[in-house]
């Protein structure tokens, strides 16, 4: 290695240091001097040794690198145990800090230039949001910890270690393949549900709707169809965050269909994407027209995640492709359309995933997608009576006559497109 070549490496470790020690002393301001562990200066020198220790240990041996990362540690502890007596301060962030500092400086003159950049821009920023970070964790309730770990349990363990090929009758058992869209559901739902506790109701129903939709659209018009007799003459901004989770729906639909099955997501376009963009565009214009909205009362979801609910609907997943093969083999195409009809009654999800699952090998793209379209219609059609029968006429006028629109208007830019 060059001396030119060795200069530029370290310089970009006393870079990488610097920036590390920005954050720590910038947190450590108001200490005074010699009251710090490490400052800014002390982290660009520990990552300028990492950097001269790296190059001394390419010249000697590999070794030396574990000898000076040693002897950091060593000094670092007794700088620790000298600051207990002085600030009573338990946290060892920065020590950690320092001695990913000297590794970073290290893995700079080893070549390995963007994963120490990065990785520098990471741990500064992991740093920095310390309180930010604090703050979403205080507010953490154990349901959703829960849920976040057994997410990742299904996801990061469970899934990769499924058989990825078909059992049973129709071989529409593939164990993987059912998994990772109980998975893809579970995500979705997981993501809604903390976006609705983020922004929740202090934004209004059209948010509330907007986030809500993600987890369960049918939740959000039963929530918001309730509030319509509890807050009277304010239907219009509620039947705009009934539409517009409504409108999610269609989209959320679109959206797995293109996931898991493309071919599929072109014939469906025409429709879901009028359906949606109609039914958007009546909640909006319902919420300019609207009187002012404000409660506090949140919108009732259940846990963002439980490994019961990830169990029965993967069964239920499962039963839904068996009948589907079943149907189609007593019945033929009518038969996969009453399954889709009876199953849009409770939700969407399920025949959405095993109609784009199916289509790729057993069942042809028409059927899918006029199977899904039917699900999607009578799901629209429940939510209006809900809306009506729980939220009153005014409510249901207004959620029924557009999403009547939206549907009719979605299977109408379908049949003018002769994608069937």
């Amino acid at each position: 290695m060059s001396d030119l070549e060795s200069f530029k490496l370290l310089g970009i470790a006393l870079a990488i240091g610097l920036l590390i020690g920005l954050e720590r002393g910038w947190h450590a301001r108001n200490r005074d001097e010699g009251m710090r562990v490490a400052g800014l200066r002390t982290y660009g020198l520990i990552s300028l040794l990492g950097g001269l220790w790296g190059i001394l240990a390419k010249e000697v041996t590999p070794l030396l690198i574990g000898f000076g990362f040693l002897g950091l540690t060593l000094v670092l502890l007794v700088a620790y145990r000298e600051s207990l007596n002085k600030l009573e301060d338990l946290s060892i962030t920065s020590i950690i800090a320092s001695l990913i500092t000297f590794a970073l400086g290290t893995l700079t003159v080893f070549g390995h230039i963007t994963v120490a950049c990065s990785a520098a821009v990471v741990i500064t920023s992991l740093l920095g949001f310390k309180p930010l970070l604090h703050g979403w964790m205080k507010k953490l309730a154990q349901q959703e910890l829960e849920a976040t770990l057994q997410l990742l349990l299904i996801s990061v363990v469970i899934l990769p270690i499924l058989p990825d090929q078909g059992y049973g009758p129709w071989a529409a058992f593939n164990p993987y393949h059912i998994w990772w869209m109980v998975v893809l559901i579970a995500g979705i739902s997981y993501l809604g549900y903390f976006a609705i506790k983020i922004l929740g109701n202090r934004h209004g129903p059209v948010l509330t709707g907007a986030f809500g939709g993600l987890v369960s659209s049918t939740a959000v018009t039963l929530n918001l169809s309730r509030l319509s007799s509890q807050y009277p003459r304010n239907e219009r901004v509620l039947a705009a965050g009934i539409l517009t989770a409504c409108a999610t729906m269609f989209a959320r639909t679109l959206l797995l269909t293109w996931i898991i099955n493309p071919g599929l997501s072109r014939l469906l376009l025409p429709a879901l994407l009028v359906m949606s963009l109609f039914t958007y565009l009546s909640a909006f214009l319902l919420w300019r027209t609207a009187w002012g909205f404000r409660t506090n009362e949140e919108l009732s979801l259940e846990n963002p995640f439980q490994i019961g609910m990830a169990l029965k609907f993967g069964a239920f997943l499962t039963i839904i492709l068996l009948l589907s093969n079943l149907l189609k083999m007593y019945f033929g195409n009518m038969g996969t359309y009453f399954l889709a009809a009876a199953s849009g009654l409770a939700d969407v999800d399920p025949i959405t995933l095993s109609m784009s699952r199916m289509s790729q090998h057993a069942l042809s793209l028409p059927v899918a997608a006029r199977a899904i379209l039917i699900a999607v219609s009578v799901n629209s059609g429940i939510k209006g009576i809900f809306s009506g029968s729980i939220g009153g006429f005014v409510l249901g006028r207004w959620v029924i006559g557009t999403l009547l629109v939206a549907v009719v208007a979605g299977l109408l830019a379908t049949w003018l497109g002769h994608w069937f």
